[in-house]
């Protein structure tokens, strides 16, 4: 397969046009900051996976919220209906509302009342689509300013957080008393799991009567899940029909990676919109994102920048997505694929 080898040069400038391809803040936020007072926090958990344990991106707000209060007195809020087997570790304390009622009025009461009984510093949740539902309207509850979407802790009152999706960097400094946040699940590491041994206080709240929790569906695969899968192969509008992405699903299997597509993609009719990776679909950050027949809109990027190492494949030189790439392959992806997988 004819190719073109495409390295960005390591020394970026940070102005804001080569915002994009820039990686300047790791994903992988190491830095502790000591605070002058105790802290205490409120971690709110998405909810429970099979088996009673939290999901990654509750792992990930765990350390988060380490980093924020250096640690100290880390309390776990869970709306389940089953109990907690497995929780990060750092965790001191666990809150556990026993209701399947899963509606994000009913989780927002479920804050404000353990927020309201005790004095926590901060109140950390996940960015997520469940994270985006609840915060704010637990933040309004709790007559506090939320700050969403943190990607970075700079100290125990200011934060950096992403506008214009992806293209700039906003720096905020939470005024409040107790700081509200949703964090970036894939800007902080995933704290480690360890079995519940801790205090479980059984909180009970009055559950939301005018909408009415009926069920949900999701799709099982036997590939990882999107979210929080190391290896990610997405596909674009360059592989002209949904019949083709078996392509990247060949190769998915032998990687043991996850299958996501662009906007593009989905609003096409290819591939359902649970697929969809950037702004409006999933946000992920894996070891290795290999991106084929996308072009790379800004949308996109802001979805998918953050991985550690991006593989690029598109007949167009001058692809946008080859900005951000670490690897780039210039070649048609109905040779390119089936031949890496099968050299795979």
């Amino acid at each position: 397969v004819a190719s073109i080898i495409h390295k960005p040069s390591v020394n970026r400038t940070l102005s804001l046009s080569t915002m994009l391809s820039t990686r300047f803040l790791s994903r992988t936020t190491t830095a502790r900051f000591t605070l002058a007072r105790y802290a205490s926090t409120l971690v709110v958990s998405e909810p429970l996976l099979e088996g009673g344990i939290v999901s990654p991106a509750t792992q990930s707000t765990v350390t988060a919220a380490q980093q924020v209060s250096s640690g100290d007195d880390i309390s776990l809020l869970i709306v389940s209906e089953q109990a907690p087997t497995q929780v990060p570790e750092g965790v001191s304390k666990i809150y556990h509302v026993a209701c399947g009622d899963l509606l994000s009025e009913t989780v927002a009461e479920a804050i404000k009342e353990v927020a309201s009984a005790s004095s926590f510093e901060y109140i950390v949740a996940p960015a997520s689509k469940f994270g985006s539902t609840v915060v704010p309207r637990a933040a309004a509850m709790l007559s506090l300013s939320p700050v969403t979407d943190v990607i970075e802790i700079v100290s125990g009152d200011t934060f950096i957080r992403p506008m214009y999706a992806g293209n700039a960097l906003a720096k905020v400094k939470a005024t409040d008393a107790t700081k509200f946040l949703s964090v970036r699940p894939t800007s902080f590491e995933k704290a480690p799991l360890q079995d519940v041994t801790m205090d479980v206080e059984a909180t009970t709240v009055t559950p939301f009567t005018k909408s009415k929790w009926i069920s949900e569906q999701v799709s099982k695969s036997d590939r990882p899940d999107l979210g929080s899968a190391n290896i990610v192969i997405s596909g674009g509008r360059g592989l002209k029909s949904g019949d083709n992405f078996v392509l990247l699903e060949q190769l998915a299997d032998k990687l043991q990676a996850a299958v996501g597509a662009s906007r593009a993609a989905v609003d096409a009719g290819m591939v359902p919109n649970d697929m969809q990776v950037g702004q409006t679909g999933k946000v992920v950050a894996p070891d290795l994102y290999i991106a084929v027949g996308i072009s790379g809109a800004i949308q996109h990027l802001s979805g998918m920048k953050d991985s550690k190492t991006i593989v690029a494949i598109n007949t167009d030189a001058e692809a946008p997505i080859f900005s951000v790439a670490d690897y780039g392959l210039q070649a048609d992806l109905f040779e390119a694929v089936p031949e890496l997988t099968e050299k795979v």
